[in-house]
């Protein structure tokens, strides 16, 4: 690693065409998102659309469970969050990032290099060890419901392995940025961002193949009649897989789930061994349809696409950001190429994904709607179809009817209720 003065200045970057780029990028990714969504499904059905009610997917007891367990888990998901967003604006946006890329550095020679890598997993290791108590009490009510079957061994273990992961690729990344700021000083924003987008498309190919197995092992399904009617099922949705795998989740949780991983030679569908344990053939088969959806819709492409073009306009946003003389003076750092501007980057790089969370669900509910509709389609088996999704609430222990705003910011999918509520629509429009 280079032994350059730490604090050495850096040339300025060319703030107005950054935020140029950034606005136009962030225009382009709203027509895509605008084009690219579903947003209407079905017509309205003859006496309009089926009223979402949690009782007519759950008994009284399970409603009362459920809502018990995320009174005591959601505070605790947002503290964590607030936490976590704190100590990252204490590195970011005092000295305190800088202070401590030098001092992690310095038995190194105190490059940038080093500054920047080992300042940023020390950041990172610091934010999740502040938040650890939280996740382990968090661990505690998933334990006293029966949600999750980890020791505590095997609970460390995979806090371990996904902040080395997540500390790993951040810190490397960060590193290949400030040192194009450095070689770059003025245009490093667009080099970079459009290594950002390569990443997340690179990301998408490789992460059932080197992300996945560090967390469970993964098993051909053995032959049968379940085995053969899921290739089968995949072939009349149009998307043939190479495999269907069972991960050894049970290791982990009780909770149900599937999904299709890969593209091409790699295409695989996966099922939880709580999934085969728990459900029929016919709510298997469903479940798969639904995530058979997303393959034939090219969600994770369609989702590619979006990352990359919200990866290209966030960093064309930072090289605006990073140009700003107060914003680097607060933070201690010199420019975009100081190491000690590592701080910085990494708590803008997570207030930025905290905004996107609310759009990036809005679309998502809605995709997961359209793999509702192709499940339903796929099978005709609306019975199963509701029958798997009320079973997976129960499962997940999902909230029945979740406040407004927290389903808005942070709901992924559509509840159950409006699953359900949405099967039956689709029964009424094609005609029973």
């Amino acid at each position: 690693m280079s032994t350059a003065h730490p604090s050495a200045p850096a040339r300025p970057t060319a703030r107005r065409p950054a935020l140029l780029v950034a606005v136009l990028l962030g225009l382009a990714l709203a027509v895509v998102i605008a084009v690219v969504t579903p947003w209407d499904l079905l017509p309205t059905p003859p006496g309009g659309r089926t009223p979402v009610d949690p009782a007519q997917a759950f008994t009284p007891e399970q409603i009362a469970r459920a809502e018990d367990f995320v009174s005591q888990l959601r505070p605790a998901s947002l503290t964590s969050l607030v936490l976590g967003l704190v100590v990252s604006a204490v590195f970011g946006l005092t000295r305190a990032g800088a202070a401590t890329a030098r001092a992690v550095a310095r038995p190194l020679g105190g490059g940038w290099g080093w500054q920047v890598l080992l300042g940023g997993i020390a950041v990172l290791v610091v934010g999740r060890l502040v938040t650890l108590p939280l996740a382990a009490y968090a661990e505690v009510v998933r334990h006293r419901f029966g949600l999750s079957t980890r020791g505590w061994g095997l609970w460390a273990r995979d806090v371990a392995t996904s902040t080395g992961i997540n500390a790993g690729l951040t810190a490397l990344g960060m590193l290949g940025l400030v040192a194009l700021a450095r070689r770059a000083p003025r245009t490093w924003w667009a080099w970079a961002g459009g290594a950002a987008a390569a990443l997340v498309v690179i990301g998408s190919f490789l992460y059932p193949l080197v992300i996945e197995p560090a967390f469970n092992r993964f098993e051909s399904m053995p032959a049968g009649e379940l085995r053969t009617e899921l290739f089968a099922l995949a072939e009349r949705s149009g998307t043939p897989v190479q495999d269907v795998l069972v991960a050894d989740a049970s290791r982990r949780t009780t909770a149900l789930n599937a999904y299709v991983s890969g593209f091409g030679s790699t295409r695989r569908i996966v099922v939880y061994d709580t999934v085969l344990d728990q459900l029929s053939d016919a709510e298997v088969e469903s479940i798969v349809a639904h995530e058979l959806g997303h393959v034939s819709a090219d969600d994770v492409l369609t989702g590619t696409l979006i990352g990359a073009l919200g990866a290209g306009a966030g960093t064309a946003l930072l090289g605006w950001l990073l140009g700003s003389t107060p914003l680097l003076r607060r933070s201690g750092a010199s420019g975009p190429g100081d190491g000690q501007v590592i701080g910085l980057l990494l708590f803008l790089l997570a207030l930025g994904t905290l905004l996107s969370t609310p759009v990036q669900n809005l679309v998502s509910r809605h995709i997961e709607a359209r793999a509702d509709l192709h499940a339903l389609e796929l099978t005709r088996d609306p019975g199963s179809f509701v029958a798997v999704q009320e079973q997976l609430g129960t499962a997940n222990l999902s909230d029945p009817d979740p406040p407004a705003l927290w389903q808005w910011v942070f709901g992924s999918h559509p509840t159950v209720p409006q699953r359900v509520a949405f099967a039956a629509d689709w029964v009424r429009v094609d005609g029973g």
